[in-house]
């Protein structure tokens, strides 16, 4: 690991970019240079160090970096992440003064395999919502950001990210792995919990979205794409204030401390939101505590997390009509330990544990009339192990995960004759998973191939163990083009909601069996100055499909099974200023306009023909943002998105049956900001559009809030 020493009196600036010119070291003289990585609306590669994500440590860009690309310095050509000039870069050592003094930087990385692959290897397209992106968004919540990617269907309830689901090209909440850090936190009792975080938006780096199957690296949750949250971890010692308010009596504030201490960074985290809600009874409280340490030595990292999250909310009709107030409370709490060893046979153990608690209340005024009470556990542990050789790299691993669930409705009975371990709780129910993997990666000149296999096992599926091989090819014919094509079987177990739950219009069915899938997708990618670009199109033929379903004549929805074929295209184009070598443009610094199709139907037409609903999905999502700078200190964001969903809902309040239809969502950020300081002025939804993303859960219209940040070094 190299270790470089530059020894200059001056600003800190960040340099993102190399230039060859001869004259590119004289310009920089007399300034402090840190290396660090460039960051990218999408990532067109994919250059994993295990599931979780290292951040880049280094200081904020400054007007004076400005300057040195304008000078030439930074001319276009992007430091790859692990070689300069045939040297490894995992290391820079910088100085501000003439006393030496060492500093470690990270390279920002993602995983779409279970090995790492280079920048320029790269065999999938991940989407990311860089720190940048998150600090000039309008949204309120991380499910409020991932309505900027156009194949992420993101389905609200209540305001702030209150009870969110998120599908990724045509999936539903259920089909989605959602990691923190490369932790997997998906919820095995329903996908609606599982977006109840115990982070806030500004603990957050950059958020990774991975489309399509990926069971073979990431399990069998893995069914319709990936989701990787990746927390700030700066090496610096600092303090985080920030504080909003707004429409509907909305408050929230948050704060933060990071700590170094030689090779340890320390980050601490808390927040407190609530709001009386947009309309009646989606008034809402929330709390969360985040603690995240990392470890940097000279044989191995580690990695630790702690967070704990308490919500409780008015839920309306989120569950039915027959009641409008609805209320639930949730809690999760998690711990995890991830290492990485330093050595050439890299291991890369992790173990985990989330419980979450969720009380639901049919009537908010009677709750002895119809209540539940919910307690899921999740534990487990996986080891990956990889090594390069001449024949490419490979890499075998080996996970465990146990999922239980304690309630008094969901899960089989537990013996009345013995005595019950757990008071209160009269049903129970677990299964453990086994997934073994195995991939290898051949890395060409042009030609890049990553191959793997999961063989798993799930005590609740019969057969033993059921294997899932996937394929990642990718072709670069030019130096700015890239061409992929993918091939990836996935299987998804029910949720224990799926499987038992039965309340007011609903029935489950306990022989559900489990979804499988196959994935085939294609695209390109093309990079130029200051624009990138991706294409690509996807066919998901989906068998055993479970899904909430009315038969003919019949008065309740009940889980069901069903073979749907599912397809789409999705287009991305961003063109960003800053990364531009042309002429800087005074008023514009990033647009960027997003499309996805999508079209599903169900195989069997006897099937479809006795159902009385229609498939639910988002067909057409068109977004759009535009980043420009006002005067000085001041910026805008605006950020369009145009949604036409299929389907229909009997409206509870007219008694007709009501399209859920198109509509579009026009979102405004003002924010002045200093290298330390942010105040801004937001308004959400200024079209004041009533929509419905869920059937009888009417969305707010307008609503706006003002808030500022402040950053202490200390």
């Amino acid at each position: 690991m190299l270790q470089q020493t530059i020894k200059i009196k001056a600003n800190t600036i960040r340099w993102h970019q190399f230039s060859r010119r001869s004259d590119a070291v004289f310009l920089s003289l007399g300034r402090e240079i840190r290396i660090g990585v460039l960051s990218v609306a999408t990532l067109l590669s994919a250059t994993p160090n295990s599931a979780a994500a290292r951040v880049a440590m280094a200081p904020e860009h400054t007007d004076e970096a400005t300057e040195l690309i304008d000078n030439g310095v930074a001319d276009g050509v992007v430091v790859d992440d692990e070689i300069v000039d045939g040297m490894p870069i995992d290391e820079t050592v910088i100085d501000s003064s003439f006393t030496e003094k060492h500093i470690q930087l990270s390279c920002t990385e993602v995983t779409a395999s279970r090995i790492p692959i280079s920048s320029d290897k790269a065999t999938r397209i991940i989407q990311i919502i860089t720190a940048e992106d998150l600090k000039a968004s309008a949204a309120q919540s991380v499910s409020d950001l991932l309505k900027l990617v156009a194949g992420v269907d993101v389905r609200q309830r209540g305001g702030f990210g209150i009870q969110t689901d998120i599908g990724v090209n045509g999936g539903n909440e259920d089909q989605v792995t959602v990691m923190l850090n490369g932790i997997n936190i998906s919820n095995p009792h329903t996908g609606h919990l599982t977006m109840d975080l115990p982070v806030s938006m500004n603990d957050i780096e950059r958020i990774e979205v991975l489309e399509g199957g990926a069971s073979r690296v990431y399990g069998s949750s893995a069914f319709a794409g990936v989701i990787n949250i990746v927390t700030k971890s700066e090496a610096v010692n600092r303090v985080g204030i920030a504080a909003s308010g707004g429409s509907y009596g909305t408050f929230s504030t948050n704060g933060s401390i990071n700590l170094l201490s030689g090779a340890f960074i320390n980050r601490i985290s808390g927040g407190w939101s609530q709001s009386d809600g947009a309309s009646a009874n989606s008034d809402f409280k929330k709390a969360n505590v985040y603690w995240h340490e990392q470890y940097s030595g000279d044989w191995i990292d580690l990695r630790m997390q702690a967070g704990l999250s308490t919500t409780k909310y008015g839920a309306n009709t989120f569950y039915g009509t027959g009641s409008q107030s609805q209320y639930e409370e949730n809690d999760r709490y998690m711990l995890s330990l991830q290492g990485e060893s330093k050595t050439r046979f890299h291991l890369l153990p992790q173990l985990y544990w989330n419980r979450t608690y969720d009380h639901y209340i049919w009537r908010r005024e009677n709750p002895a009339a119809y209540e539940n009470y919910h307690r899921t556990d999740v534990y487990g542990g996986q080891l990956n192990a990889w090594t390069a050789w001449h024949l490419g790299k490979t890499a075998i691993g080996v996970e465990f995960r146990r999922e239980n669930i304690l309630s008094t409705r969901l899960g089989k009975p537990i013996d009345a004759n013995s005595i019950n371990p757990y008071p209160g709780y009269k049903y129970e129910d677990g299964r453990s998973n086994l997934g073994i993997y195995l991939e290898h990666d051949v890395l060409l000149d042009n030609w890049s191939f990553s191959a793997g296999l999961l063989a798993n096992h799930n005590t609740s599926v019969s057969g033993g163990l059921r294997f899932y091989p996937g394929i990642d090819i990718s072709f670069r014919p030019i130096e700015n083009l890239c061409l992929y094509a993918s091939f990836n079987q996935s299987l998804r177990t029910p949720t224990y909601t799926e499987l038992y739950y039965n309340g007011p219009g609903l029935e489950a069915n306990s022989a559900l069996k489990p979804e499988k899938s196959t994935d085939y997708t294609v695209g390109c990618s093309f990079t130029t100055s200051g624009i990138s670009a991706t294409l690509k199109g996807f066919y998901r033929h989906e068998t055993d499909m479970m899904d909430w379903v009315k038969l003919q004549g019949a008065t309740v929805w009940t889980t069901a099974n069903s073979d749907i074929d599912n397809m789409g295209v999705e287009a991305l184009v961003v063109y960003d200023t800053s990364k531009s070598t042309a002429k800087k443009h005074y008023f514009i610094n990033k647009v960027s306009v997003g499309y996805c199709y999508n079209y599903q139907h169900r195989i069997d037409e006897q099937q479809a023909a006795n159902y009385a609903n229609q498939l639910v999905y988002l067909r057409h999502k068109f977004v759009a943002t535009l980043q420009h700078r006002i005067i000085g200190h001041l910026s805008a964001q605006w950020e369009f998105v145009y949604k036409d969903r299929t389907g229909w809902f009997d409206n509870a309040q007219t008694q007709e049956r009501q399209n859920y239809g198109s509509f579009g969502q026009l979102d405004l950020k003002v924010q002045w900001n200093t290298e330390r300081l942010s105040i801004y002025a937001q308004a959400n939804n200024l079209t004041g559009k009533h929509y419905y993303d869920i059937a009888n859960v009417c969305q707010p219209g307008r609503w706006f809030t003002v808030g500022t940040k402040l950053n202490i070094d200390l």
